[in-house]
Order: C-alpha cells, then sequence, then structure tokens
C-alpha cells in the first residue's frame, strides 16, 4: 500500500510541485519516496531521490511515489521502479498471487531483482501487454510507462478498493491517490462539485460515480484501464477507458437444494479461505479488526488456522446511552473459542470534533456518517504496530446481509411461498418493515401490474430503486454502490495511520463464485447470509453464526449528536457560510430535518473549512 501521484504534460513540469504534491501523501508512505521524470522538467536537481531519463523526448512527465514497505523491506522495493531499462512503474496496493505469477514468469526466463509484487506486475506486462490486469488476484492503482514506445499503462482493480483520481484537460494531465494532492497543482481550480454536493444530501455519498466532489476531478473508474501514448493521453478532455472484468449474475429462480447446499458451502469455504492464505503475505506484522458479527469472525477463524498468534482489535460502547452499538457479547464469545489477543478500545465522545476534522481531511470528500468507530480502531492497530490488517468487508453485499435486501426479495417471490418464508423470516430484528414492503408490492404487483406497483413503491418509501429487480442482480449493483463507498472510507481511514486494509471477501474469485449461487441459497430458514452461515456451522460459537441482529461498525452519532455536541452540531451547520450561500436546507425547518441528513450537512460544512 502507498501513495502514487504524476504529472504528464505538454509543457516543462515544476518539479517542486510534484515534490508537493508527493508530500501531501506521506500518511499513505511513510517509509521511503522517490521520482522520476523526463529530461528538461524545472528544478529537477533540487530534488531528493530523483531519476531523470535523458533519452526521453516530450511530452514532459513526472511520476512520484510514497512507500509503505509491507513486501521486500529492503531499497529493492523503491518506487518509481524500473524494469529492463525500459518500463517505469509508481504502484499503489498489492497483487495477492503474485508468487505464482513470479513462477510463471520465471518459466518463461525473466529474472527478477527483488521479492516484490511491484516487479512481477513490470515483467507481467512485459509478457501479456495490458492483458495482464486479468492475472492479477489484488487491489491496485497504478501508472506504468514503456519509454521505448512512449506508451502508457493507467489501472484499477476490478471493486475500486485502492483509489485514483485525475484531472484533464488538453496539454495536462496529472492523477494521484488522493485528491489533496491534486489540488498541490497550480493549473487546477479549487472548487466545490455543487451537482454532486447536491446529490449527496439527497442520497448520500456516491463514490461509484466518475465525478467527485470537487470540480473536474474524478474518478478512474473501477475495472477500468487506459493504454495508448502519452501524447493521446493529453489531446483528448477526458479519458476513455477499456474494461478487462464484468460479472454476470444468476438470476435463475431454483430451489435450495440440500445436497447442492452442501457442494456451494465447500466450495465457499476453501475460497475464502485461500483468500486469506493470499492477504496474510506480508513481511510486516499483520493483525485484523474483529466488529462481534458473522464476517470479522469468520475472517478471525480463518487467520487463527493459519498463525499460531493473532491480534485482533474491537470498539466497545459501555458508556450510558452508547450500549446499543456495543458488542462485547460476540467479541468476547469469538476471542474466547478461538484463543485471540483481544485489544479493545472506546471512543471518547470527547475527541469528537478534532477527530472528525481529521477524517474528513483524509477522506477528501463528505462520508455518510461519523465513521468513527473505524477511525479509531485503525487508530488502535498502528499504536500497536500492525501494518497490514486483514478484515471482513464486502460480504453483505454479495450474500444479502442488509435488510433492505428482503424487500427484494419477497417482492420477486413465488406467490405461494410467501407465507411459510414471512414467518420465518419476522425471528429478524427490525426486518418486518421490509418484509411488509416486499409483500405488500408482491399482491400489488399481481393486481395492478409491476409499472404501477414500482410507482407506488417510489411513493410511500420516497426511494427510486427498482424493486423488483432480481435480488442477485441487487447484490450485482450492490457491488458498484454503496460497496464503493464503504471501500473508499476504509482505505482513507486504514491509510489516514498507515495501515494497509485487505479484504478476502473481495477476492475475484469468491465474488465470481457468489454471483454464479442461485439467490435461494443466500436467504433461506429466516437468515441471511444462509450459505456463509452453514459453511461455518460448528467452527464458531453458535451465538455467533448463527445471531439474526446486525450492528456492523456502528458508532453512537445520535446518541453523541442528539446530547453532548448537539450545540457543536447545530452551530457548525448554522455558522457554514457556504452552506447558507447555497440554501443547502431552510434554517427555519432546522429542528424537524432527520439526523442522517444533519449529519451530511455538518460534513460538507466541515470539508469546505478544510478544504477551502
Amino acid at each position: 500500500m502507498c501513495g502514487i501521484t504524476g504529472v504528464i504534460s505538454a509543457k516543462a513540469i515544476d518539479l517542486t510541485v510534484v515534490q508537493k504534491m508527493n508530500q501531501r501523501l506521506v500518511h499513505r508512505g511513510p517509509d521511503d519516496f522517490g521520482y522520476v521524470c523526463s529530461q528538461g522538467n524545472h528544478h529537477q536537481d533540487q530534488i531528493e531521490q530523483v531519476q531523470v531519463l535523458e533519452h526521453f523526448s516530450e511530452p514532459y512527465f513526472a511520476l512520484a511515489h510514497r512507500r509503505l514497505a509491507i513486501h521486500d523491506l529492503s531499497a529493492a522495493g523503491h518506487q518509481p521502479m524500473s524494469f529492463q531499462d525500459r518500463y517505469w512503474i509508481v504502484f499503489n496496493g498489492e497483487i495477492y498471487n503474485f508468487v505464482e505469477l513470479r513462477a510463471e514468469l520465471m518459466a518463461h526466463h525473466y529474472t527478477f531483482k527483488s521479492q516484490t509484487d511491484t516487479e512481477v506486475i513490470l515483467a507481467a506486462y512485459d509478457h501479456w501487454g495490458a492483458e495482464c490486469l486479468k492475472k492479477f488476484n489484488g487491489d491496485w492503482a497504478l501508472v506504468l510507462i514503456d519509454t521505448f514506445k512512449n506508451k502508457i499503462l493507467i489501472a484499477r482493480d476490478r471493486f475500486g478498493v485502492k483509489p485514483l483520481y485525475y484531472f484533464a484537460k488538453p496539454g495536462l494531465f496529472c492523477f494521484a491517490s488522493e485528491i489533496k494532492a491534486l489540488l498541490e497543482y497550480p493549473g487546477i481550480t479549487k472548487a466545490p462539485n455543487i451537482d454532486y454536493l447536491k446529490t449527496y444530501l439527497k442520497l448520500g455519498a456516491q463514490e461509484h460515480l466518475k465525478e467527485t466532489a470537487f470540480k473536474e476531478i474524478y474518478h478512474f473508474e473501477a475495472a477500468g484501464y487506459f493504454e495508448d501514448d502519452l501524447g493521446a493521453l493529453i489531446q483528448a478532455p477526458m479519458l476513455q477507458l477499456k474494461k478487462y472484468w464484468s460479472l454476470q449474475p444468476n438470476l435463475s429462480t431454483e430451489k435450495l437444494n440440500p445436497e447442492q447446499l452442501k457442494v456451494y458451502a465447500q466450495e465457499y469455504y476453501a475460497l475464502l479461505e485461500d483468500a486469506v492464505k493470499l492477504r496474510l503475505r506480508a513481511d510486516v506484522k499483520v493483525g485484523s479488526s474483529l466488529s462481534g458479527g458473522l464476517d470479522s469472525s469468520v475472517i478471525a477463524y480463518l487467520i487463527k488456522q493459519q498463525q499460531q498468534n493473532l491480534q485482533v482489535f474491537s470498539s466497545i460502547f459501555s458508556t450510558l446511552g452508547t450500549t446499543y452499538c456495543d458488542e462485547s457479547e460476540f467479541i468476547k464469545a469469538t476471542v474466547g473459542a478461538l484463543n485471540l489477543e483481544s485489544i479493545q478500545f472506546e471512543p471518547n465522545a470527547r475527541d469528537l470534533p478534532a477527530a472528525h476534522r481529521d477524517m474528513i481531511y483524509y477522506l477528501d470528500t463528505p462520508p455518510d456518517s461519523l465513521l468513527m468507530a473505524s477511525w479509531h480502531i485503525y487508530q488502535l492497530e498502528h499504536r500497536f504496530g500492525i501494518k497490514v490488517t486483514v478484515d471482513g468487508q464486502g460480504a453483505d453485499e454479495q450474500l444479502a446481509g442488509y435488510l433492505s435486501y428482503l424487500s427484494y426479495y419477497f417482492a420477486n417471490m413465488n406467490f405461494f411461498e410467501l407465507y411459510k418464508n414471512y414467518r420465518a423470516f419476522t425471528c429478524i430484528p427490525y426486518a418486518r418493515r421490509y418484509l411488509c414492503i416486499g409483500v405488500l408490492m408482491n399482491f400489488m404487483k399481481r393486481i395492478c401490474g409491476k409499472k404501477l406497483a414500482q410507482y407506488l413503491y417510489q411513493k410511500i418509501t420516497h426511494r427510486s430503486e427498482q424493486l423488483f429487480t432480481p435480488l442477485n442482480k441487487k447484490l450485482h449493483e450492490s457491488l458498484g454502490f454503496p460497496l464503493s463507498n464503504y471501500l473508499q472510507w476504509d482505505d482513507r481511514t486504514a491509510m489516514a495511520h498507515s495501515v494497509e486494509i485487505r479484504m478476502p471477501f473481495m477476492d475475484y474469485r469468491l465474488v465470481e463464485f457468489l454471483a454464479r449461487v442461485p439467490a435461494r441459497y443466500k436467504l433461506a430458514h429466516g437468515t441471511t447470509k444462509y450459505l456463509a452461515r452453514y459453511a461455518f456451522n460448528g467452527r464458531l460459537p453458535e451465538k455467533v453464526i448463527w445471531r439474526r441482529d446486525k450492528c456492523g461498525w456502528n458508532s453512537p452519532d445520535n446518541f453523541w449528536l442528539e446530547g453532548e455536541y448537539k450545540s457543536w452540531l447545530e452551530n457548525k451547520i448554522k455558522n457554514s457560510a457556504f452552506l447558507a450561500q447555497q440554501k443547502f436546507y431552510v434554517p427555519r425547518a432546522f429542528a424537524s430535518l432527520k439526523t442522517l441528513y444533519k449529519i451530511r450537512l455538518l460534513n460538507i460544512a466541515v470539508w469546505y473549512e478544510v478544504f477551502f
């Protein structure tokens, strides 16, 4: 995990500006830094650790890197890295199957100077071209220049786990792992994207979109790549990307078969076990975050099967008024069953204003909540010397772990199965509302047709989603939104504390497998994520495996913001000239606003303070 940035320009580049951009990413890579540039860039002699390519013609380019050393901690892992005196790369992320790819490439007579995955990427590109992206199992954002052909490859991982942003206009292309680095470049106008912020207030964060909260600064799309000569890159005002990966979900309505369930469970377990095994590859200390839920407990179990000692880190809430977010009971059960070293922390409300401001800075764009639980977890892991954390994000969006998926499931269910399934799923706390919506819309679809039923659903719920989307298709859509939000927030809050987060549930082999599994194996017998629970039944405490409620990485936002920090929240919003100027809320109606909407207003207000 690292930070990357760079500039490709028709005009000579001031390398001291690129240095400022790179310094903005020091939290992503505190261990080392480096630069490579073409001949003729300004002030290159003033920059430490810069490699100048004397033979390279226009356009001008400069690449910069901040390193968080994970593999081969020696100087052999320094970036920007070269290969065959031809290729140069800056790379953020991990290729988890680099050991296997390295062996395959050695069979093709490639030799290596390091034990890094970065060097494997370079050799793989030399051997397979852009097709190498399909062979990578990992999370990455990379920029690679072929100096012989004056050609560039830019690529991002399949799910957008690792961030990459860019600014483009004729004659100039700038990229960086975080927006704050781009804002250092004088050719980029710093301005809020008002349309994005309006959408954010209405629907929440939109990290899956190309647009960002900053005008003319864009996401490089997940599973996308750009490969062309450098001149073509700076001629076009907007990148035209190609996709190297896509997913086709199984939309069949076949019923659950007990024998087939066993087959699916075995394959699920084997794939997840191998995904964890690959993500334990590191030359530094590895830990894990334990929320008390099924997914983080499963990851802890699989790590424990492969290494003797494991430190797990958890947020707890024992203070009066915050206990509705507390998962101590389930954390204790998993820790005891697996003999884990448990390190627990209770966020202190007194830290909220300062921590919130820091978090907004590191996120670059406003999130949907305060994110205090995860912020403090990664801070705690850093304090205990953890550089890599293997965590459980991504399972809910593939196995229908959220209650909202019940509405889709029941809206599309066979009419004669509704009653039996309805009774089974009412055992899940707070599920009745989603069940009733699904059942009601199922009836309405049969009485007045799907189109009118969809219209009534939107009127009743004030939501625009297509309710009659098959569950597996909805899960597929969730990999883009809202999962992209969570992936970006986790990367950013972890890297704010120089911790690399790895997510076995986002192993593309597992994602492809779960997309093939019919929906009936995911919601069954009155439980969500049924396949996962069945696969790990007997391996973890029953109260963890078969628990029906869901909490997750929640923090007591409502309690804090309606109590001790109510005046702080209101003052931040009411004193924001930007919010008033944009008329994002009506002052006389402030008291009637929902807490979630107030949190979004707060996040915009603090975001504007921090960046403008």
